[in-house]
């Protein structure tokens, strides 16, 4: 006799395995969610604190808004600042600053899928039963290179200590733990992501160093100033082969082993290519050409209704903020440049307010962003490198290509994004190398602070599309609003009612065990969720915990 299909609200507060203060409500009906909630429990008040202060030092105060992506924020901030006073920096600047943008997209990708979302799919307990040798050769099949044995039986050695020692940790209050109808590898498969698991602890630290030549440090870089950097040191040869090594390990991890574990997972998972839907995508343009500072890298665009032909370029101006679900004062939708920061807390109410991100809209629509909006723009526009691995991807997995719009899909273009970068990062790379071995190379540009100026930063990062705008009074920062690829997936309801990406995308997703929503999981960490910048921390009282994961 079937089990009768849960009807039900669930909530999972907080979602773990993400940056900040997450808390999800679905309303379940007949085994699918037929109704979402998203709510930020964090408030951010950092816009505040920059009021009044120099521009040229904003960036090393909104960086620090958050650990995870702060170099980024760090650049956005000086773009927008080099935006409101006209100065484009010297074109070796901008090579830098590619490459640490780029390094930093790779090595979040990396950790987001391996340490942040694999564990929604794959058994780590459950790999102590595979035979290794079958995992190898498995693992050569998906990976394209030789695997040992001998690598497989060492990771089973140490899993078997933390299980028998009773040290699961991390794992304490896995959903997988005890088994689960939507978990589906064989042993062997999750012998290899449980490998690949632990050696991505050590190559994203790779990939973090990579960065840190050029940054200073990582997390908060420091070398990226208003009209150049400074990173003088790590122009010099020994430097420059240092990135190169740790660059190159990083890529045929990516190559072989990224690759592989998503074509085991899309094989695996197929209904997970049906759900977690969102409608409309955007996103910024990036990785421009650093002589001309046009042809961008990385296309922005906007894609309507999943249309591959309805495509068109983004206007800043479509952008605004709606506060009417969120714990702002109330007041009409702005524009980022007019966009007030002023928290009003009522409590949790899902008729009313119950957020505090903001609803940032596109032409009075929620868009999605991230590496699914970039990989679906440039698909749509025949960039042959995006379409060749992702046909690939969709080949080696028995899909096509309306399954990218899903939860599967958008922990693809993950992996897409970062093998299409890490191709490109070799010849930025290659071109800073050569325009220092020419001789001097200029990597910052004098400039004067005006008294009143206004201007906006853009930067496609490793979660969507970033922005920050700035007015500039009396050669100080009057106002300062950043909108953040987190708060356009994440927020709330805006003023006509229309959910955020995550809520629509949750709608129809299925639901095997109430008592553990791994769908739902999946379907929100797919978004890679980063609330910190979206949205300080609030005490709200007897907040209900039904599982922490």
């Amino acid at each position: 006799m079937t089990a009768k299909a849960f009807t039900g609200p669930i909530t999972i507060d907080p979602i773990t395995r993400i940056e900040g203060h997450l808390k999800i409500d679905v309303d379940v009906k007949d085994g699918k969610v037929a109704n979402a909630w998203s709510s930020a429990q964090l408030f951010r008040g950092i816009e505040m604190i920059v009021q009044g202060r120099p521009p040229e030092d904003v960036h090393h105060y909104v960086q620090r808004v958050c650990g995870v992506c702060t170099t980024t924020h760090a650049l956005t901030s000086i773009r927008a600042v080099e935006n409101a006073i006209g100065l484009k920096p010297p074109p070796a600047a901008e090579l830098v600053r590619l490459l640490i943008l780029s390094t930093l997209d790779v090595h979040d990708h990396l950790v987001h899928f391996y340490h942040l979302h694999s564990l929604d799919f794959f058994d780590m307990a459950d790999a102590l039963k595979a035979d290794a040798v079958a995992a190898a050769k498995l693992a050569s099949e998906v990976s394209g290179r030789e695997t040992q044995p001998g690598d497989f039986f060492i990771v089973q050695g140490r899993l078997k200590k933390f299980v028998e020692g009773g040290q699961l940790g991390w794992l304490n209050h896995a959903y997988s733990l005890g088994g689960h109808p939507a978990y589906r590898l064989s042993p062997e498969e999750n012998l290899i992501l449980a490998t690949n698991y632990l050696e991505a602890l050590k190559v994203q630290m790779k990939i973090a160093r990579a960065m840190a030549i050029f940054s200073g440090k990582n997390p908060h870089a420091q070398t990226m100033q208003v009209g150049g950097v400074t990173c003088y040191e790590s122009l010099r040869p020994e430097r420059i082969a240092e990135f190169r090594a740790l660059y190159e390990d990083t890529r045929a991890f990516i190559n072989h082993n990224y690759v592989g574990d998503l074509t085991i997972l899309g094989k695996r998972y197929p209904e997970v290519a049906t759900y977690g839907r969102t409608t409309n995508f955007m996103d910024f343009s990036d990785f421009f050409d650093p002589e001309t500072g046009k042809a961008p890298f990385f296309r922005g665009g906007v894609m309507w209704a999943r249309d591959f032909k309805k495509v068109e370029e983004v206007n800043p101006e479509q952008i605004v903020e709606h506060v009417a679900h969120s714990w702002y004062v109330k007041g009409a939708p702005k524009p980022p440049y007019d966009g007030v920061t002023a928290p009003d807390y009522t409590g949790y109410d899902q008729n009313d307010r119950y957020s505090w991100a903001k609803a940032p809209r596109y032409r009075g629509e929620p868009v999605e962003t991230g590496p699914l909006a970039r990989r679906m723009l440039a698909y749509a526009r025949g960039e042959q490198e995006t379409v060749r691995r992702m046909d690939a991807w969709l080949a080696a997995c028995g899909l096509n290509k309306e399954n990218m719009f899903s939860t599967m899909g958008r922990t693809a273009a993950r992996m897409v994004e970062c093998v299409v970068l890490m191709n490109r990062i070799e010849g930025w790379l290659n071109d800073l190398e050569a325009r220092i071995k020419a001789g001097p190379v200029e990597i910052f540009k004098p400039w004067k602070m005006p008294d009143k100026a206004k201007g906006v930063g853009f930067c496609a990062v490793t979660r969507g599309g970033l922005s920050h705008w700035i007015r500039i009074e009396g050669g100080k920062t009057a106002n300062y609003q950043m909108v953040v690829p987190s708060t356009w997936n994440l927020g709330p309801r805006c003023e006509a009612g229309k959910p955020s990406p995550v809520e629509e995308s949750l709608m129809g997703n299925p639901v095997l065990d109430a008592e553990r929503p791994v769908e739902v999981l999946r379907t929100v960490h797919s978004f890679d969720p980063c609330l910190a910048c979206a949205v300080h921390l609030i005490h709200a009282g007897d907040r209900q915990v039904i599982r922490v994961l």
